[in-house]
């Protein structure tokens, strides 16, 4: 009766069924992009090797008040991947046991500083607006109240108050985030959740729900799926080697913008080049110069003491001038302008942990790069 009760509750809810479940729990956060539906990003036609320019690893970071050996930060981290580039060359690379360069994993979070790279773009064509209403974009969503105010601004910096909360329990994946990541109906989802906890562009607030709304908004003003519009104007222009995949909510259905690009960390780093080079790539400008100064300076409201703008985070301490995407688990690509450097951290680590730490021990590795 246990049994039959649960089942009957995830067909009820729209969410894979327990079984699935309990295996989706089982799996590393970095495989989980193989337990749901895909659609694929194609390589480049005309890939383009990272240059490399070997250098010697840190022997030591910054952590929690003291310092490490840089082998036990990648352990005690739980690190999968981590790359490092300098001027446009990789310095150091270093893979744990089982992952390679041709490995593809999860981005979880990061997928949202890319999909703001997207919406630059259709701002920069003239396809979209930043004072843009979310309802005249989407009118299925239209309220009546305070909900019709939110703007395309405000999805960007996170400021919509559209009350669709942070849960990350693996215990009751059912609501906030962790619903909308299971759900097999994302318009459905969004089509529920239109309640507002404040008044848009007052505060700001981690909200996984806004980047889907922007991926929603995009794929209904560009015609076509977010997996294709990546692959044509960002993993194609950059040069990507390797295909990588955009899971979606069930079959040829919708991708989670918040999340869940599936692909290599040279491939990220690539993406990381791209926006350090102020939107540049292979001779190219690929996004406007404008979109890149609006990512890289914090947005008015902070988010948990730390800056953010465009889908970007801005850590608080070094030297103001640093940002980076950020997933749960440990995911970064980390973007210093000052010491040309990128760096790419994929991990299997905590929802939200050591994330100060973190950034801290990338600062170091950026300011000694050579």
């Amino acid at each position: 009766m246990l049994a039959g009760s649960a089942y009957a509750a995830t067909t009820l809810l729209d969410v894979p069924p327990p079984h699935d479940l309990v295996w989706l729990q089982s799996t590393e956060p970095s495989r989980q992009g193989d337990r749901f539906p895909t659609r694929t990003v194609s390589t480049s036609r005309n890939p383009s090797e990272l240059p490399t320019s070997s250098r010697p690893a840190p022997r030591q970071v910054p952590w929690k008040g003291g310092s490490i050996p840089f082998e036990e930060f990648l352990a005690t981290t739980h690190t999968n991947a981590f790359i490092v580039l300098k001027d446009g060359k990789i310095t150091n690379e270093w893979y744990t046991k089982g992952v390679t360069a041709d490995t593809r994993m999860s981005s979880w979070s990061m997928a949202k500083s890319i999909v703001s790279l997207l919406v630059g773009q259709a701002i920069q064509r003239g396809d979209l607006s930043e004072d843009d209403r979310l309802v005249d974009l989407l009118p299925e969503l239209r309220t009546g109240g305070a909900y019709d105010t939110i703007t395309v601004r405000h999805l960007l910096d996170m400021s919509s108050g559209i009350d669709v909360d942070e849960n990350y329990n693996p215990w009751w994946p059912f609501t906030g985030t962790a619903g909308m990541l299971l759900t097999r109906d994302l318009p459905g989802f969004v089509q529920d959740h239109r309640d507002v906890t404040y008044t848009p562009g007052s505060q700001a607030s981690y909200r996984s729900v806004d980047t889907q709304m922007l991926g929603l908004i995009l794929a209904r003003v560009e015609g076509k799926p977010l997996a294709d519009l990546l692959t044509e104007r960002l993993w194609g222009p950059v040069g990507a080697t390797h295909t990588a995949t955009w899971n979606l909510d069930h079959d040829r259905g919708t991708e989670k913008a918040f999340a869940c690009i599936n692909a290599t960390a040279r491939d990220f780093a690539r993406i990381g080049q791209l926006v350090l080079d102020g939107g540049t790539a292979n001779g190219r400008q690929i996004v406007a110069k404008q979109w890149i100064d609006r990512l890289s300076t914090p947005a008015p409201h902070k988010i948990d003491g730390w800056g953010y703008s465009a889908q970007w985070w801005h850590p608080s301490g070094g030297n103001g001038k640093d940002f980076s995407a950020i997933g749960v688990y440990g995911q970064y690509t980390y973007i210093d302008p000052v010491n040309r450097t990128v760096i790419v951290k994929m991990s299997d680590h905590g929802t939200q942990q050591d994330e100060q730490e973190t950034i801290d021990a990338l600062r170091s590795i950026a300011n000694n790069a050579g």
